[in-house]
């Protein structure tokens, strides 16, 4: 995974990361708003990418069609089996703005640390709040 779609939090390379892949095997559901996850992309099921999950099962997401920063102007409601996902460089980055609702199937680990480079080391946590 290569690229500038998840700057600052990710680096475009040369980070090495802890991956759990074990958890969506035990339970594919248990994804949380907020967390970082290793996909299929939905493109390309050869190639691998990196997300934050925006939104789960149920949820409404405003989403503004042209991907510019602009107020919303399309509301999607996220089917069963399907999470809604984005980088946090928007301006970088193709993800359900481009790809829609993807399905959880795809989900291949969520990224739980960052071990190098070392002064950057950190345990990465969902940070996202929901609004009802």
């Amino acid at each position: 995974m290569a690229g500038p779609s998840m700057l600052p939090t990710l680096a475009n390379e040369g980070e090495i990361v802890v991956v759990d892949r074990l958890s969506r095997n035990l339970n594919p559901y248990n994804i949380r708003r907020g967390e970082l996850l290793i996909l299929l992309s939905p493109l390309d099921s050869t190639r691998t990418i990196c997300k934050r999950v925006v939104g789960l099962p149920g949820d409404i997401v405003c989403v503004d069609p042209t991907g510019q920063a602009a107020p919303s102007t399309e509301h999607v409601k996220i089917p069963r089996g399907h999470i809604w996902i984005a980088g946090d460089n928007a301006d970088a980055s193709r993800d359900s703005r481009t790809y829609g609702p993807v399905p959880i199937g795809l989900v291949q680990g969520k990224l739980r640390a960052r071990l190098w480079p070392f002064p950057a080391a950190t345990i990465f946590r969902p940070n996202m709040t929901y609004i009802d």
